[in-house]
């Protein structure tokens, strides 16, 4: 009966403890609902842009070889030098063609020295004709023979093929040249226009045409949209381009179709071998748009927060390009639906805020000033 009594005055004790020490504790508080800006999704008309590496050519662009070979005996001009067509740009030796130019016109004096002694002996009858006619035909050859030597000689004067700025000089005094060679003595490029080169899949060359106005090809081609010029540095050039023609036919290696625009280049920034990005526009009309900060992604997903209430829920999207720091949706939300605007690394799914409606318009110049400070 003892132990009992004990027993039951340990248990009593433990329990006022444990009831004195609720008592003490402070009553934890309800967590605070932040402010929080949201914006409802609406319809936007936007300006993407596909880009694609470019190669740039002159207009014209034409490379300088020789008729003939020989070695350089003069170098006239310099890389970067603006050259007009028929200029003389290179000489080549000619003293072994000039010896043959000589021996080429005894010939010829022989020849017609041979023609005038029997043109009088057939008059009279002394000869026949048939003499004659043989040294005159030996006169034509010696006389072939000679202007084919005298152009050779003039082949060595090398000429600008057109008006142009000069390229790399691959060849100076003394260098053997020849029409043979794998590579030009220089070349001569027109880069008043520019041609800019790029390529297109077979997916995006179909997308490209099905959204260009116009029924019949050459209708398309004069209605497609100017397209912009990335330089190597960043910058964009300050010149739009004009699509001009697109390849007949498919690479078969590369499976790509080639279009070439053209570039006026006044200025002479751009050269013969630059390189650069071309930016293709395409609009979207009437599309569902969010700014690229409103949302987040995980493995490769994009999500928003969706606000229903005070609460937030997390919605997949689809996004099919980007336009400005703005992302196009193709699924995902819907006009009317109200996100969640900044702050997206503050809360998470079920998190209760306190929505603040903000125009979209107003979102996305907020987000531009963040930026560009």
């Amino acid at each position: 009966m003892k132990i009992n009594s004990i027993q039951n005055l340990v248990v009593l004790s433990l329990v006022l403890i444990l009831s004195s020490c609720g008592k003490n504790e402070p009553q934890q508080k309800a967590p605070q609902v932040l402010p929080f800006p949201v914006f409802t999704v609406g319809h936007k008309t936007i300006t993407s842009y596909n880009s694609f590496p470019t190669r740039i050519e002159g207009e014209v662009n034409s490379d300088v070889r020789p008729k003939i070979s020989g070695y350089i005996k003069n170098v006239l001009v310099d890389e970067g030098e603006i050259v007009k067509q028929g200029q003389l740009l290179f000489k080549l030796e000619t003293a072994s063609l000039s010896q043959d130019a000589e021996a080429s016109k005894a010939n010829v004096n022989a020849a017609q020295v041979e023609v005038d002694k029997l043109r009088p002996l057939v008059e009279k009858n002394i000869i026949s004709n048939v003499q004659l006619e043989t040294a005159k035909a030996r006169l034509a050859q010696a006389k072939s023979s000679y202007n084919g030597v005298t152009a050779n000689i003039n082949y060595a004067n090398v000429k600008s093929p057109v008006d142009g700025v000069v390229g790399s000089i691959n060849f100076r005094k003394g260098a053997l040249v020849s029409a043979q060679d794998p590579m030009p003595i220089t070349n001569v490029s027109s880069i008043e226009n520019v041609i800019a080169y790029f390529s297109m899949n077979e997916k995006q060359f179909i997308e490209f045409m099905a959204a260009a106005e116009g029924e019949s090809y050459q209708d398309k081609i004069s209605k497609f949209p100017k397209v912009k010029l990335k330089l190597a540095n960043g910058a964009f050039y300050e010149q739009e381009g004009t699509i001009e023609t697109i390849t007949g036919d498919i690479n078969q290696q590369t499976g790509t179709i080639t279009f070439r625009a053209k570039f006026s280049n006044k200025t002479g920034l751009l050269r013969n071998g630059s390189s650069g990005t071309v930016l293709v526009p395409k609009t979207f009309k009437n599309a569902i748009v969010v700014p690229a900060e409103s949302t987040f992604e995980k493995q490769g997903k994009y999500y928003v927060y969706r606000v229903q209430g005070d609460s937030l829920i997390v919605k997949t999207i689809s996004v099919k390009a980007t336009a400005n720091r703005l992302y196009i949706i193709d699924s995902g939300i819907e006009e009317g639906e109200t996100i969640l605007a900044k702050g997206i690394n503050k809360v998470g799914p079920g998190s209760k805020i306190k929505p603040i409606p903000m125009a979209m318009d107003s979102i996305i110049n907020s987000f531009n000033t963040v930026f560009k400070s």
